[in-house]
């Protein structure tokens, strides 16, 4: 072997083995390297080790994921005598390298991962393939309904759903223990079902010093807010294609979004200086009972558990409802694995695909910090279990390319709305904008609805 190019591969061998140490202790690839290096030289270990007969590359974007994917592909490498090469790219227009890559045909990806919201154009220009899952996998004994549709384009899954993110309810489980306590109940009575519950518990709550509020959350950011109204909007359907689907403006959109606004005499957070970095850094200081966040929380707890710096238990529950007549609904994206339309290799791509979502995603949290899509590779982990039941009955981000700004225009809507603007009005422009969007016309303008004069949350005992 010509020694600058025998030097590279081993180079590269070193780094897939060492970012993947346990994966290899795990399933004893480790032991058959080693195996392999002692008993024979080196130049016959790297042909042994690296088959050139199936090659996969596989592209992604999220640097957490490199010591996880080099893991997992040096032991299906193992098992299964396919190659597969990771490669990390930027994530400035990557829809556009992969087809660009796709159509010159040089280094291209047999297989990729992408987030949902983008299947609509990966799939019409070719770059997603309708999946071929002969074993039967993708089904709804492996994954929720909202893992399913936020794979589904017209009635044909384009993409393996792989991991995912949300946001739900976090509470300080210590506080609520001593509160039951002090009020004669349990701690699991006062872990709130709706906005309302949150209000009755902050008037009868006799907080401890350390507590600055009872319930702060990011309001600048609409993956934290949009649950509010999100129940009441349907941007594309179940899955988020369909263009027939818009319902924007209507009166229950309305009063969820007019309850959101008026939480700002209940709780007093300066929209502009809102952050979701302050929110987090507030409840790991215990100055927090409750707060909305990201899965992402989980393990900055266990970072601060220890360190020593965070002295509570803590749990993590779906978002709550804003009260008995107003049901609650957030937003998911889920990161999924899309086969190459390009690719001379479907059905290898299609093969590992389905082992990694599936056989693999058991270690995806331990290392990598993201949540699986598949149903029974729930981490171990506390609040884990809250966050998989808010994905089940979240809304999967919308594919079509031409609402990619609703999100935008939302979340300058609640941004307005909790500043004291007219909540109908705004609703009702953002409607009419995005449905001259979708029909390519000018909208009929839509008939006013008036602002409940109560909010929802004037109802709270």
């Amino acid at each position: 072997m010509h020694g600058k190019r025998k030097f590279a591969v081993i180079f590269a061998l070193a780094a897939l083995i060492g970012a993947a140490a346990f994966w290899a202790l795990r399933c004893g690839g480790w032991e058959r390297l080693a195996s392999l290096a002692s008993d024979q030289g080196l130049d016959e270990v790297i042909p042994d080790i690296l088959p050139t007969k199936t090659t996969l590359t596989l592209w992604y974007t999220d640097e957490a994921l490199e010591d996880y994917l080099a893991g997992a592909a040096v032991y299906y490498m193992e098992e299964n005598d396919v190659r597969v090469l990771p490669v990390l790219v930027s994530g400035l227009d990557y829809l556009e390298a992969v087809n660009e890559a796709s159509l010159k045909r040089e280094n291209m990806p047999d297989l990729y991962i992408l987030t949902n919201d983008s299947l609509e154009k990966a799939h019409l220009a070719g770059l997603a393939d309708e999946i071929r899952d002969t074993q039967g996998f993708a089904t709804s004994e492996s994954f929720s309904q909202a893992a399913l549709r936020a794979v589904t384009y017209r009635g044909k899954r384009v993409a393996w759903p792989f991991y995912y993110e949300t946001s739900a309810l976090i509470y300080n489980k210590t506080y609520l223990e001593q509160a039951a306590g002090e009020m004669g109940g349990q701690e699991k009575d006062l872990i709130p079902e709706t906005i309302d519950d949150i209000l009755n518990f902050a008037d009868a709550y006799n907080a401890p010093e350390t507590v600055d509020a009872v319930f702060r959350w990011d309001v600048s950011d609409i993956f934290y807010n949009y649950f509010f109204a999100g129940n009441y909007i349907n941007v594309g359907g179940p899955c988020g294609d369909d263009p027939e689907q818009i319902d924007i403006y209507n009166e229950e959109a309305v009063r969820g979004l007019k309850a959101y606004q008026d939480l700002n005499q209940f709780f007093s957070i300066d929209a502009k200086s809102s952050s979701y970095e302050a929110v987090v850094q507030d409840f790991l200081e215990g100055r927090l009972v409750f707060t909305v966040a990201t899965s992402d929380i989980l393990a900055r707890i266990a970072q601060a558990k220890e360190a020593g710096s965070f002295p509570y238990e803590y749990g993590a529950v779906p978002l709550p409802d804003i009260n008995e007549s107003l049901a609650s609904r957030g937003l998911s994206v889920t990161d999924v694995l899309a086969v190459n339309g390009y690719s001379e290799k479907k059905d290898q791509a299609n093969a590992f695909a389905a082992w990694l979502v599936c056989g693999g995603a058991g270690d995806i949290y331990a290392g990598t910090g993201r949540l699986p899509a598949l149903l029974d590779a729930v981490p171990d982990v506390t609040g884990a279990d809250g966050f998989a039941a808010e994905y089940a009955e979240s809304i999967p981000m919308p594919k079509m390319m031409r609402t990619a700004n609703f999100w935008v225009s939302m979340e300058v809507a609640y941004m307005k709305a909790w500043q004291g603007e007219n909540v109908s009005d705004m609703l009702k422009e953002l409607s009419e904008q995005i449905m001259e969007q979708v029909t390519g016309s000018a909208y009929v303008e839509e008939e006013y609805i008036e602002v409940p004069a109560e909010s929802p949350t004037d109802g709270a005992d």
